[in-house]
C-alpha cells in the first residue's frame, strides 16, 4: 500500500510540473506517427463558433453535413439568427440533438448583437477575446479555444474528450479536473507555436489508439512514457511485453518517459 501511494505521488509530481523535455519527447513521438499538421487559420470566427456547437456529440462527417445544410439554406448569419428556430433545427438535423443546438446557435447570434462581427479578435489580447466568448450562452473554454486557434491561429489549445483523456493518462493533467483547469494547464505546458500540432496529434492519438474503452496499449507509440499503461493494459499484453530487451537511455527510437 505504501509503495502504491509512493508511485501515485510520483505521478502527481510529474503531472503538476511536467518537464519541458518530457513534453517535447511526447510531441516528437506523436509527430513521428501522425506527422506535423499544417492548417492555416481560416479567418472566420463566426463560422468556427457555429461549427464547434454543431460538433458536440457527433462525428466530423455529420457535423460538416449539418453545417453545409445550414449555410445553403441561410446564406448569412443574420438569416440564421432571425429564422424560426424550427427551420434551423431541420437544417442541422444530420448533426444530432438538433433541437438543443438550434436554440443554442440562435442564442449565441442574438447575444452578439449588431453587427455580427468577431473580426476584432484578430488583434485583441487573447484573454479578452476568450472572456468575451465564454460569456456567450453555452460557450465554454473548449469552444472559445477552437475559435481562437482555428480562426486566427491565436495561442489557445482546445481540450476535448480525446485530448483530455490522452493527456490525463500521460500524467499531464489532473484526473477529473474542471474544464477551466484543464485548459489552463494544457496551455501552460504547450510551447508557443505548437498549439495546433499538440492539439491535433493528441486528438488523433485518442481517436486511433488511446480509446476510452480498451485502449490499444500494445500498439501505442507512447506506451513507455505512459503512467497509466499498467492499469489499462490487459494482463496477457503485459506478459508479452515483459521479456523485451531493457531500454537503453541513449536510444532515440524508444525514448523513455
Amino acid at each position: 500500500m505504501r509503495a502504491t501511494r509512493a508511485r501515485a505521488g510520483a505521478r502527481q509530481v510529474a503531472r503538476l510540473a511536467p518537464a519541458r523535455a518530457r513534453v517535447a519527447r511526447i510531441r516528437e513521438r506523436l509527430a513521428s506517427v501522425y506527422g506535423v499538421p499544417v492548417q492555416k487559420p481560416h479567418g472566420d470566427p463566426l463560422a468556427e463558433l457555429v461549427l464547434t456547437v454543431l460538433s458536440q456529440s457527433t462525428n466530423d462527417r455529420n457535423r460538416d453535413v449539418a453545417f453545409l445544410r445550414l449555410r445553403e439554406r441561410f446564406p448569412t448569419w443574420e438569416e440564421v439568427r432571425d429564422a424560426p428556430v424550427e427551420l434551423i433545427e431541420e437544417a442541422i438535423r444530420p448533426g444530432g440533438i438538433s433541437k438543443v443546438k438550434s436554440v443554442r446557435i440562435q442564442a449565441i447570434l442574438q447575444a452578439l448583437g449588431d453587427p455580427l462581427d468577431l473580426s476584432w479578435m484578430r488583434d485583441a489580447p487573447v484573454a479578452e477575446s476568450r472572456d468575451y466568448l465564454c460569456a456567450l450562452p453555452g460557450v465554454g473554454r473548449k469552444t472559445a479555444a477552437c475559435v481562437l486557434l482555428f480562426a486566427y491561429g491565436l495561442r489557445d489549445v482546445p481540450v476535448d474528450t480525446h485530448v483530455g483523456r490522452v493527456a490525463t493518462r500521460l500524467g499531464l493533467l489532473r484526473p477529473k479536473a474542471p474544464s477551466e483547469e484543464l485548459h489552463d494547464e494544457m496551455l501552460d505546458l504547450t510551447p508557443e507555436g505548437a498549439e495546433l500540432e499538440f492539439h491535433v496529434n493528441l486528438l488523433r492519438h485518442g481517436r486511433r489508439t488511446c480509446h476510452a474503452q480498451r485502449p490499444a496499449c500494445d500498439e501505442c507509440a507512447l506506451a513507455r512514457m505512459c503512467p497509466a499503461r499498467r492499469e489499462l493494459s490487459p494482463p496477457r499484453a503485459r506478459a508479452r511485453r515483459a521479456p523485451s530487451a531493457p531500454h537503453r537511455r541513449g536510444s532515440s527510437a524508444t525514448p523513455s518517459g
